[in-house]
């Protein structure tokens, strides 16, 4: 971008802290800086890493070891880590979206022409190479699903592209977020092949394979024109949040099941009632409200704050359920 341009940016910008209308007070961050912080999607960033550090921490508690003096810094870490990979699908999904993002999200740095996306390809691949070497310090398990996350990620926007396949691009989407995510932050602590984090894997991938349609709500028509099929652009909106809403509630059916048969503790039971925000979100898929500062309808930030309640509430019932838990912690 030319400095007449960056100018005018700055003009139109000055104070604003939202998405869609690019932050641009040189006082605090310069256009530059700024642009590179929106390619990486903050926001959505936000999810794991609450989920992730949830997930570390219950599967330190649950494993029953002595909890080491600096645990913190390991689940800090690891957060990070998995909070980089998805900074790292962000940008390399942007690098390869550019054509619709003209169309339906022109606000991004790349269609504004502030970072170019060979840029964003190389900040991307950086970010991989880092977080792996990373994941692999701390635990080779954990490195091995973060290996396997970023399988998932880079496919689904590079060849053979599973965005462009309609449904499959749900599941490629909701697999490294959901199950791969939380087996890689237990197995930090615990072992990721026990009931507990295998089911709660389960069920956050169920979860998501229906709330991500709600991030397609506003890509439709350029997701349409690029090629790329999803349940929103072939089925409409209303059928759409009727198709998702037994994903989106399925997996609380599931819990109280294993509850039942003694595959999860009976303390994990408060759960179920987080059902209930699955029909609010359905009800604001049929609305698709678009907020006016986040990127997306408000149903896709609901659909976020459940599934980060999700995992803080595994979290803090299985520190609480599990005898000597908080004790273990705080001495």
């Amino acid at each position: 971008m030319s400095s007449p341009d960056l100018h005018k940016a700055r003009d139109k910008y000055v104070g604003r802290l939202t998405m869609k209308e690019p932050y641009a007070k040189t006082k605090y961050l310069s256009v530059r800086v700024r642009a590179m912080l929106d390619l990486f999607r903050p926001f959505t960033l936000l999810a794991p890493f609450i989920v992730s550090m949830s997930i570390v921490v219950a599967g330190l508690i649950y494993s029953n070891k002595t909890i080491p003096v600096d645990w913190w810094l390991t689940v800090g870490q690891a957060s990070f880590t998995v909070v980089l990979v998805n900074a790292a699908s962000n940008a390399l999904n942007q690098a390869t979206d550019v054509e619709a993002d003209k169309i339906s999200k022109p606000y991004r740095p790349i269609p504004r022409g502030l970072i170019k996306p060979e840029e964003a390809q190389s900040i991307a691949y950086l970010f991989y190479l880092f977080a792996l070497v990373r994941a692999i310090t701390l635990s080779p398990m954990f490195g091995f699903f973060i290996f396997l996350i970023m399988i998932f990620t880079v496919t689904y926007s590079l060849p053979p592209r599973m965005k462009k396949y309609l449904f499959v691009n749900q599941i490629w989407i909701a697999i490294p977020r959901g199950m791969l995510g939380i087996l890689a932050s237990w197995s930090v602590f615990g072992n990721p092949f026990e009931p507990a984090p295998l089911i709660i894997g389960g069920v956050a991938t169920i979860y998501l394979i229906g709330g991500m349609s709600t991030k397609d709500i506003t890509d439709s028509e350029a997701d349409k024109r690029t090629g790329t099929r999803t349940l929103i652009n072939t089925y409409g909106e209303k059928k759409t949040a009727l198709i998702c809403l037994p994903f989106m509630l399925f997996p609380f059916i599931v819990i109280l099941i294993m509850v039942e048969r003694g595959f999860l503790d009976t303390y994990l039971l408060p759960l179920i009632s987080l059902a209930a925000l699955s029909f609010f979100i359905v009800y604001l898929m049929v609305r698709s409200k678009e907020s006016e500062s986040l990127e997306n309808v408000h149903a896709w930030s609901i659909m976020y704050l459940q599934y980060i309640l999700l995992a803080l509430g595994f979290s803090l019932l299985t520190i609480f359920g599990e005898l000597g838990g908080l004790s273990a912690i705080f001495g």
